[in-house]
């Protein structure tokens, strides 16, 4: 055993596991391409102004659990506590808003939040994340919820709900700020709390403890100071989603943990994983551009836990299959054999078949223990023997049946018993 091990609230993803998290990531990513956008890829580790700036001081992530320190150039760097504003600045540095409308991203990666560790909620995830940069249309929001939607629907989940609010804009959320201040006054709330209600209210809203949330449940809502603008664009969203099929539940007092949320605001919630129930959200953000000293750029996305979809599979007892399972396991018995072997390997891999081969003088009992682990559908052996017969002795690992295929096709006859197992 190693004398080292991962830092606290961090994890590896080893096989077989690991299989299961790129599964997820490849479902969660695959409509989004279908939908053109484009992927992204941005610095673990940035300026730490983009997020005190664009994520917002008043918040959790800012104030508490960021990962920040001084380079050797005495610059402050802050690991990624989340994707949207390292996006938006890639695409303002890039000049991508300078092209065609909407820029469509998506991303994939890990982030760092100094969390109080407990299940689900660890201080390294991974996330997939999409984000339309550069239009105001509500049919894009509409868009980017029925992809994350049918993402979960992939998987056949059946307990996840969609949460859907608005939070306005810079045009009607001043007089609902008021409203709240006022009403927040009036409550018995901590220091460090009412420090947060002086810098955004709406904050407080986000607040998780009991004692809190007990004293909020007369509290303004934002649906009831909304400019027209913002109730038609909620309206349209809903318009759309109901034709989309989407299933969604309002929930006026939805409020996402970052500050540069406006007008549309969602959180798909998962009813097997407790008190860390959330599986991802988003919204429309579209001060954030501005906020990071770029153009007006509305713009709305999303980011979806894969560490908590991997546990809402498991609650739901779901399998993913993992693309990288080993399909044939070839077993060489001698030294030309090997040479044989290894050769016949490359040819299946090259045609798309996942292929393993026994490595090292095992012998046959050892190898066949070696397919067994691997998890093949079929066993390839192969010996001297055999090569000069010019077959090979190919095991069913799943029935036993075992039969002779000639060398010469055998790539042939591997893919059709292969396309028969999965028919």
């Amino acid at each position: 055993m190693s004398t080292f091990r991962a830092p606290k609230g961090t994890y590896d993803l080893i096989p077989p596991a690991s299989a299961t998290h790129l599964a997820v990531r490849e479902t969660l990513a695959a409509l989004p391409r279908l939908a053109g956008y484009g992927y992204v890829e941005t610095p673990a580790f940035e300026d730490t102004a983009v997020f005190v700036r664009g994520v917002g001081e008043s918040t959790d992530v800012v104030s508490k659990e960021m990962y920040t320190f001084d380079d050797k150039g005495g610059r402050s760097i802050t690991l990624r506590p989340e994707g949207t504003a390292p996006v938006v600045r890639a695409a303002l540095e890039a000049g991508l808003q300078q092209g065609q409308l909407p820029v469509k991203l998506w991303y994939s990666g890990s982030y760092y939040r100094y969390e109080r560790m407990q299940r689900g909620r660890y201080r390294h995830f991974a996330q997939i994340g999409a984000e339309a940069l550069g239009s105001a249309d509500p049919a894009l929001d509409a868009e980017l919820i029925w992809l994350a939607d049918s993402g979960f629907r992939a998987f056949g989940l059946q307990r996840t709900r969609l949460l859907l609010n608005t939070l306005g804009d810079a045009t009607c959320r001043p007089l609902y700020r008021e409203a709240l201040v006022a009403y927040l006054a009036l409550l018995d709330l901590d220091d460090d709390t009412r420090r947060r209600a002086e810098i955004n209210p709406l904050r407080v809203l986000d607040d998780k403890r009991p004692e809190v949330r007990e004293q909020l449940v007369d509290a303004p809502l934002i649906t009831d100071h909304l400019c027209e603008a913002c109730q038609q664009h909620h309206a349209a969203v809903r318009t759309f989603l109901d034709d989309l099929g989407v299933a969604y539940a309002e929930d006026p007092r939805l409020v996402r943990g970052l500050d540069y949320y406006t007008r549309t605001t969602f959180e798909f919630v998962h009813d097997g994983l407790g008190s860390q129930s959330a599986l991802g959200g988003g919204g429309r953000y579209d001060g954030l551009s501005e906020s990071l000293g770029g153009p007006p750029l509305p713009s709305v996305g999303w980011a979806l836990g894969v560490d908590r979809t991997v546990l809402a599979l498991e609650a739901e007892g779901i399998e993913v299959a993992g693309s990288a399972r080993c399909e044939v396991y070839v077993v060489p018995l001698g030294d030309a054999a090997r040479r044989r072997s290894v050769a016949l390997a490359a040819e299946l891999r090259s045609t798309g078949v996942a292929t393993d081969i026994a490595y090292g003088d095992r012998g046959l009992k050892g190898a066949m223990r070696g397919a067994d682990r691997s998890g093949a559908r079929f066993t390839l052996v192969l010996g001297d023997r055999d090569l000069e017969a010019g077959t090979a002795q190919c095991k069913e690992m799943a029935s036993g049946d075992q039969s002779s295929l000639q060398l010469a096709t055998v790539v042939e006859e591997l893919e059709e018993k292969l396309r028969r197992a999965v028919s």
